[in-house]
């Protein structure tokens, strides 16, 4: 399903010269392209597909969702699309042979390459075989690479452990990544996660250096002593997107006496005050915050 949907998504958005390649490329798959032939295929799609963005209507959206829960390709370019395409086209998948060549591929791919490689990983069958690869990802300096396998992807989900899981969250944490968009954070919010980012929180104060907006979707139930001390001290000086972020964050962590206590007066954060007090304070509930955060 997810493979069809793709390849609908790509051809709307080929240029004539895209689908001639397109064309050839799967002739050749189907002849058993692999190794550095399929390597050179990767690099050749950069003549056929710009780095522009899909533009995906709300039923594009939806339909990538219901495909596949948790991932999303909304922040996919069109040779991104086109790369991933030829990897799901490949007949082996499932095959040892692939996940080795897979592997391979990693080696002299270039930033756009890597990102379309880490873009695939959670369509791919036997996902477990590739979370060392994936773990690699969380540990590049390269931001376009690290939210190309922490954002939109289910995959971390799954199949990180905790120790990993936390690593990523913290990771996006400190490049100031959008967290609404890592998918499941809300079901593995653990003490463990809500300790390491209390502890940032407390450098971050101590350095005199702001706190980054997904902050407050690191918080769950947990440390409650720790939690309602950085909520009551920072209300005061914080921003009004800030205090929206804090009120969903007071309800996700259990602190409905604090929240009960503030009351906002502005505009801008009521409506978040009220979906809190209606127990309404899933990850989705920030994305309008970090858009206006970033645009600011």
């Amino acid at each position: 399903m997810v493979r069809e949907l793709l390849t609908e998504l790509m051809e709307e958005r080929l240029s004539e010269s895209g689908r001639a390649f397109w064309d050839k490329a799967q002739s050749d798959l189907r002849g058993g392209a692999e190794g550095q032939a399929f390597a050179k295929l990767l690099a050749l799609a950069s003549r056929h597909a710009k780095r522009q963005p899909l533009g995906l209507t709300d039923t594009e959206l939806a339909a990538a969702e219901g495909a596949v829960p948790g991932w999303s390709p909304r922040a996919w370019n069109r040779l991104e699309l086109l790369r991933v395409n030829l990897l799901l086209a490949r007949p082996d998948l499932e095959t040892e042979r692939f996940a080795q060549d897979f592997d391979a591929l990693f080696r002299y791919a270039d930033e756009g390459e890597t990102c379309a490689l880490y873009r695939s990983i959670p369509l791919l069958p036997q996902g477990e075989r590739f979370v060392w690869r994936a773990t690699e990802a969380c540990r590049t300096n390269m931001l376009t690479v690290f939210e190309a396998i922490a954002l939109d992807s289910p995959y971390p989900v799954t199949h990180f452990d905790d120790t990993a899981w936390n690593q990523l969250v913290i990771k996006a944490l400190f490049l100031d990544c959008p967290l609404y968009r890592i998918s499941g954070l809300d079901q593995r919010l653990s003490p463990e996660l809500t300790r390491m980012a209390l502890d940032w929180a407390e450098e971050r104060h101590s350095a005199g250096r702001p706190y980054h907006l997904g902050l407050w979707l690191c918080l769950g139930p947990y440390d409650e002593e720790r939690v309602l001390r950085l909520l009551t001290d920072h209300w005061p000086c914080a921003s009004e997107t800030e205090r929206a972020a804090m009120v969903l964050a007071a309800e996700r962590a259990g602190q409905q006496a604090w929240l009960a206590s503030v009351e906002p007066r502005e505009a801008k954060v009521l409506p978040y005050w009220q979906n809190a007090k209606d127990g309404r304070s899933d990850q989705t509930q920030f994305a309008p915050l970090f858009a206006d955060d970033h645009s600011a």
